[in-house]
Order: C-alpha cells, then structure tokens, then sequence
C-alpha cells in the first residue's frame, strides 16, 4: 500500500489513502515547563480512529508518543516538575529540549516512509547536553494494521557522567516511567492490556517482556483499536520492564531505566529500539503476539 509524505518545514505527515495515520512534529512550539521535543500525534488506525492524546491537562507534557525521560542526571527531559528522593516532586528550572538539527535522509518509497534525523539536547539554562541521531519508519503491515518502528541512540557530550533513571530509582515505587512512551485517548481508559502471559489492567505495570498490547474503545464509533509495542532484544535491561496503566488513563511505555539506573560516562551513547504496530479492532492475545512479531521484523528492518 502507498504512503504519501508531506514536509510542511514543522511536520511531517504520513497518509495512507484518505487517512493522515502519522504525524511527526519535529519543530514543537510547546512551553519549556513542558520540555519541547519532537513526537508523534496524532496517531489513527487505518479505519481513522485516532490512538493517541496530546498535551492532555493532567499531563500537559504527555504528546501521543514521545522519546520522554524524566530523570537524565540532574535535568529532566520529560517536562514539569521533577522527582527527587526525600523531597518528592520539585520545579528544578530543568526541564530541557530536544532539539531537531536536520533530517540527513528522509524517504517515501516501497510502501514505506522513513526518515533519518539529528537533534541536539539542550538545557533549560542553554547547555548543550547530548547529541542524538533518530529513525523512524512507517510500513503498512496488512489492510487493518500499520507500524511505527522507531531507533534513538544518544551521545553524553558532557564533561560528568549522567546517570540515567526514573522516579522509581530516585524512591517512588511504580513509578519508573521513561522512554518510549505513549498516552491514549480518554475512552481508552480502563481499556484491556495484554501480555504472553494473559490480560489484564493496572496489575501488570512492571511485568517484563518482549511485548505488550493495549486495546482501547473510542468514543461515538464503539469501535475498537489495539496497539502493539514492541522492545528490542538489545536495549538495556532487556526484557525491559513496562511501565502501563489503564487508570485513570491509558499509558504504556518500555521503560529500560524502571528500577534500575544506567551511568552514561562522557562520551557514552545508549541505543534504545521500539515499535508500534496500530491495528484496527481487537487483535486478541493471538494476535497482539503475531502483530508483534511482524513490528519485530521491520524494527529489524530499520536497524
């Protein structure tokens, strides 16, 4: 099935047919208190229901999906405020961006849209912090399901070693969010999650695996909407611990800095690999596995 792409120097969007299933916003104009940095919103399935939410009010920082760490040293590149042990949640001044530099490729051809991006991190008081090179590509997989397969590493260009982490690994428990992350639309709340081990809800946050689906209901329609994530077998602390919750909102997140933090000496780069598989309807747990083994291949696809 074709893609059409369209660059509008803000955004790019990826169509499929009528439908706009993708857009990446890579030059945000969001609040530094919201810690500016490229996502993806909104998401549809190939019916166009939208899977995702932006910049919602509990949350203004959550933008449908995200690359979102809280907890990078002594800044925060998730936005608001930030978790520190013994004090709780406080407004550091730290909350920095992720900076689009160029896209050194960008291509719609094969039935595929992908694209090759450099950003730099910057701190809320202006420091260059990280350099990053980012990919991402978009495949239809069938006539009911799409992919988003997504790469990231980044660079530690500071003179400190940063230790990556979470909320979790500063004393908050369940809470180590961080990475990859994904906020749902309202009527996905209380939506079912599934994992190779069965289904569930709220439970499952921390359970390991390669994969996990959320399915969601929308609103007006009664349709339904299952996402697939997947994490690569070669990112940090794989099987990575998954950060999910189904209330009072629908999130789901591979979270490789849950419980345990990661120092990044000057210089070192970190690797994290992902992907969404977005299908019409209720995929099942039989399903959700063979979605996930088909986002598998294109991630390695992708490289």
């Amino acid at each position: 099935m074709t893609l059409r792409l369209a660059d509008n120097d803000t955004a790019l969007s990826i169509a499929s047919g009528d439908v706009e299933i993708l857009r990446y916003v890579y030059r945000p104009d969001n609040a530094q208190f919201e810690s500016p940095r490229p996502y993806f919103e909104p998401l549809r399935d190939l019916a166009g229901n939208q899977v995702s939410l932006y910049r919602p009010h509990d949350h203004v920082w959550h933008k449908g999906i995200a690359l979102s760490l809280p907890n990078a040293g002594p800044e925060n590149f998730w936005g608001g405020r930030t978790f520190r042990r013994d004090l709780g949640y406080v407004d550091e001044k730290n909350d920095g961006a992720m900076v689009h530099r160029e896209f050194t490729a960008l291509d719609a051809a094969d039935g595929a849209v992908t694209a090759v991006e450099r950003l730099d991190w910057v701190t809320e008081d202006g420091r260059h912090f990280f350099s990053e090179r980012r990919a991402f590509a978009v495949t239809v997989l069938s006539d009911d399901s799409w992919v988003l397969s997504f790469s990231t590493a980044f660079t530690n260009d500071t003179d400190d070693t940063v230790v990556m982490g979470s909320p979790t690994t500063e004393g908050r428990d369940n809470a180590g969010y961080g990475g990859f992350f994904w906020r749902g639309p309202r009527s996905f709340t209380d939506g079912r999650v599934y994992t190779t081990d069965g289904e569930g809800g709220d439970e499952l946050m921390g359970v390991r695996g390669d994969w996990m689906a959320f399915r969601g209901k929308h609103d007006s329609t009664d349709a339904v909407s299952t996402l697939v994530f997947t994490d690569h077998p070669e990112n940090p602390g794989a099987p990575v611990k998954w950060f999910v919750r189904s209330n009072p909102f629908a999130a789901v997140c591979p979270a490789p800095f849950f419980d345990t933090e990661l120092p990044m000496a000057p210089g070192d780069t970190v690797t994290l690999r992902h992907a969404v598989a977005v299908c019409n309807g209720d995929t099942g747990i039989e399903g959700a596995a063979k979605a996930a083994e088909l986002a598998a291949a294109e991630l390695a696809r992708l490289g």
